[in-house]
């Protein structure tokens, strides 16, 4: 009884810059997947038969949305860390996108959904070398907890796999087996062992998620970031009082081309929408590990806390989605605070690879990489 009275306040994992080195050896990893990013968005264009070159994954976006990001008052010290030190409002503006490296018809898909959103007028140096004045921050999440792997090693030759996935696909059982075989060997070339069966079945939950109205799953970052002091990941999911507003849930990939974007733009076109950005702190490294990826912090050992509020107002969106405004912006998890930084191996890996895929998209489409500083610019274009 004593104990429930008296219930001892929780231990957070403190934060180490440990998390935040390569070995040469992994450096050198990092430049064969941005080569291959880069060649990924050279290709875009011809392989989707788009008159564009488009991103190297979440090629196919959805639409792109005016928000309001509110941090909230009051927040325990352990989570009024960095961004979240005070409160304060932004503009910010979403972009919802299919996880893939295809353009095409959502049924043939699948349904990883990318949540990204950029909050304006944030004060402080970012990390992005190129642009580290930039005056926003960047959030990319996807609607699964897991990543399909935890290691830079693999993940070389796995980014190459999950390119080529609906490829595969197209073939039926026979290309699903092939894949499968593709990826516990390594192309024939290996046996299979544990960590290849661990990171097909977390590649599986990425493929295999179950379909829904968009605006009703919960998205993640895809690994742990600095949080301040401490160490976390990021989820986004809509309030209860939203997910009671929502009119659409359910969703038919099969009833025409376009279900996605046009239950997303539909509901919006109803309603306000509230989103809760919540910080999850590690609390056991064994429980919840920083760098493996394939692994889920479950929320009963390490509950997810509210430290701001995304909240997207009523709006008419055109039927492409803002597409200009969608297929302009960049964003990458490392335009951010070092007190919010990605932290792990394979998270280092993004710095470079989200920066190769924007700078070699914008020069394919002769367009100026030039990161917006309001909404107004965002829109107005």
């Amino acid at each position: 009884m004593l104990k429930k009275i008296f219930k001892p306040k929780p231990k957070y994992v403190k934060f180490d810059d440990q998390y935040t080195t390569l070995s040469a050896e992994e450096s050198a990893l990092i430049d064969v997947i941005s080569a291959d990013i880069r060649k990924e968005v050279q290709s875009s264009k011809g392989k989707n038969k788009l008159d564009y070159h488009g991103r190297a994954v979440h090629t196919k976006g959805y639409c792109a949305l005016k928000a309001r990001f509110e941090v909230l008052d009051n927040l325990p010290a352990e989570y009024a860390q960095g961004l979240y030190a005070k409160p304060s409002t932004h503009d910010a503006v979403i972009r919802f996108s299919n996880a893939a490296a295809t353009v095409a018809p959502d049924r043939r898909l699948g349904l990883a959904i990318g949540l990204a959103f950029k909050v304006f007028d944030v004060d402080g140096l970012k990390l992005t070398p190129d642009e580290p004045n930039a005056t926003t921050m960047d959030f990319a999440l996807v609607n699964a907890p897991v990543f399909f792997t935890s290691q830079l090693k693999d993940y070389a030759y796995l980014s190459k796999l999950a390119f080529a996935f609906n490829g595969y696909l197209a073939n039926g059982l026979a290309g699903k087996a092939k894949f499968g075989f593709d990826w516990l060997t390594q192309y024939g070339k290996e046996i299979p062992q544990f960590e290849s069966f661990k990171t097909l079945n977390a590649f599986r939950k990425l493929a295999m998620v179950k379909p829904k109205n968009p605006w009703l799953y919960e998205y993640f970052s895809m690994g742990a970031v600095r949080h301040g002091d401490y160490m976390g990941k990021i989820r986004v999911t809509l309030t209860s009082e939203s997910i009671a507003k929502i009119n659409h849930p359910d969703i038919n990939l099969l009833s025409e081309d376009e279900t996605i974007r046009k239950a997303l733009i539909t509901e919006i076109s109803e309603h306000d929408l509230e989103l809760e950005v919540q910080i999850q702190l590690c609390r056991n490294l064994k429980k919840q590990p920083i760098e493996d990826l394939t692994q889920e912090w479950k929320e009963k050992e390490a509950p997810f806390v509210t430290v701001a509020r995304l909240t997207v107002i009523r709006q008419d969106v055109p039927e492409d989605g803002n597409f200009d405004a969608m297929e302009h912006l960049s964003f990458t998890p490392f335009r951010c605070l070092e007190k919010n930084r990605p932290i792990g191996r394979i998270q280092q890996s993004r710095l470079q690879a989200y920066q190769a895929s924007s700078i070699e998209r914008h020069k394919g489409n002769a367009l100026k990489r030039d990161e917006p500083s309001s909404l107004k610019q965002v829109f107005d274009k």
